[in-house]
Formats: structure tokens, sequence, C-alpha cells
């Protein structure tokens, strides 16, 4: 083969390192971009905090539009910015001597040779007396990093209860084999079982009914019903920590330990049948057995919180729907002032060229920020101009949408809005939702138009809402009355939206009052 040398046209699209930097900040969550934000305020120096809401360098306040909300850098800004950093790099010799010798000055103030070393602490800190107990900076346990689960709580009451040294490795065993639900996953043979194989002094062997004894002992810490073998104890374990006189107590023990699969299964007919109660009695019965956890271990497990951050909230005002960006979300950042004149005025080749760098990374930043907000804002204000019904009316007024319609809309690519939805949140006076609960499939109807599939779910679970519980509606019945509604769907579709709402089926929901 000859090799040889020759011209070729193309189009092909680079990916430059402030094009994967918009990308990146664009997909990122509210939390997820604050802590990105300090830390780019950690490494560049060029960046600070803004601390006067007014200032408008590098914060653009102000919108000019409605439907927008303050945002971290304006494009007027930006521009002066790009024409300032052409002018540092086409002229680099223009330095501005005079400011230089200002900030010199600044920088020179004498200090005091003398510091104050005698003074009290209450002359300088003069209303720390004052403060609450309470105060979340005071209270050690205020601020813990970790939360209490189920096998620290057993722990801790195990640690308060005197067992003797073979009975607290017995203990442990049972503790460690104890679910996050409460129940004990193992058998009492295993664990004895277990045990036998820590080759332990002959004093110290245990028993099958030492390992029993233990468990019985766990039983009784709290939360009730801890290490129970299976359902049908874990409620036994909590009724009978009840008063003996408890109204219904003895029928609401008969069903567990009699009829527990009738139960179950809601049978009432033969549970009637077979327990001989009365409507009133098995009601009752019931209604006890209610009131009882067949999770206990849930009472205690980890209850650590995810916060949710808006990123546009949503507000009527004078008739018309506000989109504005949360400014709480986002941290207002400019450039530094000072750092700004270093970069113009040092002398010191390696110096400004590091301050040069910096300055322009910094700029970058604010435009990939401004790019972010822009875009996001955007994409908000046609959600809330698609579904204003959804506003106005709840989920039963949801329209069909899907990623291609906003980004016809805002002439975006599917893949940017699709960046832009994804774990952003949208504060409304309806609550919090993330940008994708507005986007849903259709669904024909009778009448040739669309229903989202948004609205079927309201709808199907509006209807398991107000059902008559003695007679719940099967999902056949519930396609049939969507059906009358114009609304086409086939029974597995409403099963499938049914079980995505967690709503379990009729034969379930069946109550006996």
């Amino acid at each position: 083969m000859k090799q040889t040398l020759a011209l070729k046209l193309g189009q092909s699209l680079t990916m430059t390192p402030q094009l994967q930097q918009a990308i990146r900040l664009l997909q990122l969550s509210a939390l997820d971009l604050q802590q990105e934000i300090q830390s780019t305020l950690e490494e560049n120096p060029m960046l600070e905090l803004s601390e006067d809401a007014q200032d408008g360098e590098a914060t653009g306040e102000d919108s000019g539009d409605d439907n927008a909300s303050e945002i971290s850098a304006s494009s007027d800004t930006l521009a002066e910015l790009a024409a300032e950093q052409a002018k540092i790099e086409h002229a680099d010799s223009d330095i501005d001597e005079p400011q230089v010798a200002d900030v010199n000055d600044q920088l020179a103030e004498p200090v005091a040779e003398e510091m104050p070393v005698d003074s009290n602490w209450d002359d300088i800190y003069p209303n720390a007396s004052s403060l609450p107990a309470g105060d979340g900076d005071f209270d050690p346990l205020a601020n813990r990093s970790e939360e209490e689960d189920l096998t620290d709580h057993l722990l801790w009451q195990l640690n308060l209860t005197p067992f003797a040294a073979s009975d607290r490795e017995i203990a442990l065993s049972i503790i460690d084999a104890v679910d996050p639900n409460g129940m004990l996953t193992v058998s009492t043979e295993e664990i004895w079982e277990s045990l036998l194989d820590l080759s332990l002094p002959e004093e110290d062997q245990v028993s099958h009914e030492d390992v029993c004894a233990v468990l019985a002992r766990i039983q009784e810490f709290d939360p009730l019903g801890v290490g129970a073998r299976d359902l049908r104890e874990c409620l036994n374990l909590q009724l009978n920590q009840l008063p003996s006189n408890t109204p219904w107590l003895c029928e609401a023990q008969l069903l567990i330990n009699e009829f527990m699969d009738l139960l179950g299964s809601k049978d009432f007919t033969t549970l009637k049948r077979k327990s001989k109660l009365s409507d009133d009695a098995l009601a009752q019965a019931m209604s006890l057995i209610q009131t009882l956890n067949p999770r206990p271990g849930s009472a205690i497990a980890d209850s650590a919180s995810d916060y949710i951050v808006p990123d546009v909230v949503v507000r009527k005002s004078e008739g018309r729907w506000v989109v504005e960006l949360n400014q709480e979300a986002t941290p207002q950042i400019r450039i530094n002032p000072l750092y700004e004149g270093f970069a113009r005025s040092s002398k010191n080749t390696n110096d400004k060229a590091y301050l040069r760098d910096s300055l322009q990374e910094a700029r970058w930043f604010l435009k990939s920020l401004q790019t972010r907000h822009d875009t996001l804002l955007r994409v908000a204000s046609k959600i809330v101009e698609v579904q204003r019904g959804f506003l106005e009316y709840g989920p039963e007024a949801m329209k069909p949408l899907i990623l291609a319609d906003i980004a016809e809309a805002v002439d975006l690519h599917e893949s940017t809005i699709s960046r832009v939805t994804s774990r952003k949140y949208m504060s409304t006076p309806r609550g919090v939702f993330e940008l994708k609960y507005f986007f849903s499939s259709h669904v024909g109807t009778a009448t040739g138009g669309e229903v989202s599939s948004t609205a079927i779910r309201a709808l199907i679970q509006k209807l398991t809402a107000e059902e008559d519980p003695k007679k719940p509606l099967s999902d056949s019945k519930i396609a049939a009355i969507l059906k009358n509604q114009n609304i086409n769907v086939a029974r597995r579709t409403v099963a499938k939206y049914r079980e995505s709402l967690s709503i379990p089926p009729s034969n379930e929901r069946k109550q006996l009052v």
C-alpha cells in the first residue's frame, strides 16, 4: 500500500475545558453545587463571597424579567471581565502604579507592639454568659455526626443490665443476629452452636436453655417486640406488655395465636365462623392488633433525614405564576477586586502569570454559573407555563410532557434538558417536586385527546381513597370507572400504576369496618 499525504476538510466538536466545566455544573444538584463553589473558593484566590447583596459586580442581581431571579454573575459584568482580560493578554505592560502604591499602603499599616494579655474572658466575650444552655455551638450532643441505630440501642441497654460473662457473650451473639426491623434472623440452635465453637472454658460452657433464657431477657428490651423469631411472637410480646385489663386483649391474642393466616388474608367470613366472635368483637380486637408494630426496630432505626434544597421557587403574584431561582441555594460570589488589581500590576513574571491564570479561571467559573442559572430558569419557566393546571388544580390536571417538548421550546438539546431536570427541585405551593416529576407519558382518550400518566395515577389514588373499605375497588373496576371518564386504560396498566403508588391489591385493602 502506497502512503500519501492529503488534505481533508471536516467538522468536529471539541470539548474545551470551559465547556466541560459548564456541563458538569449544569448537572450538579444544589447541595453538590454548594460544595463545588466552596471548593473553588478554597483553590482560587481570585474568588470570594459577596458581602454586599447590592453589589452588582459578578453577582448579577437584576435580570430584567418578571420570571427571573438574582443570579451569581450578570452577562454585562462577564462582558466587562472578558474585555479586561483581553487587555491583560494583549497589553501586559499597562501597569497602574498608583493603585499598587495604595494597596501596599493598606497592607503596610503598623501592628501594635504590645497586645493585651491580661484581659478577662468577659471583656472579650461580654455576652457569653447569657447564651442559652441549648445553643448548638455549646451543646456537645447537638452536632453529633452519627445517629443511633437499633444495634447501638440494644448494646446500650445490655451495658445497663447485669449479666454473667457467659450470658453476656450469648446476648452479644443474639443482638448481632437481630436485623434492622428488630427480628431475630437465626434460630437459637444456630446461636448455641456458634458459641460452642468459641472454645470457652468448661465453667463458661453454655447450653441451649441458657440461650433461650438470655433471649427472653433481650425480648424485654426496648422497643417492645425486639428479638422475636416470627411475626406471631413479635405481636405476642407486645400484647403481653399490656395491662391484663386491657379491653379486647384476650380476643386479640386468640386471633394472633389461632387464626394468624386468616387474619393476614382478611378472610373475615371464615374468621368470624371459626373464632365465634361477633362483628363488633372482631372489629375491636383487630383495632387493638393494628396498634402493634410488626417491625419494632423501625422505631429506633437511623432517622437521619436527607434535606432537599429547591433550586427554583414558584409563587403566585397578582394572578401570575412567577418563577425565581432560590438565592439561598447558591452562594453569591465575585472576583476579589484587590487580587484583581495585583493581577494587573504585579511586576514579578511568575506571580503575574499565576494571578492572571487564576483570574481567567475565576471568570470562566462565573460564566459557567451564569449559564447554569440561565438554562435552569428557562427550563423551569417553560415547565410552569405548560403545567399551570397542576399548580392551579393538582396532579389530576397534569398534562403529558416529554423532554423533546421542552427542548424544542427553549431551543436546547434533549440531553441538556435531561441534565437540567436531574436532581433539581422546584418549590411550589403544592410542595417540593423534582423537575422530572412534571414529565410523563400520555394515554389516549375516547375523544381523541391525551391524558398524562401522572394524572391517571392521581385519579387511581383518589378512587382508592374514597372507596368502601368493605368492598374495595378491583383493578378491573377502576379501569371501568376510568373508561366511563373517556380514559382508555387496561387493567394491567391500572395494576402497574397502583403498585407504583404502593397501594395494595383489593383483597389486602379490605376491612371489616
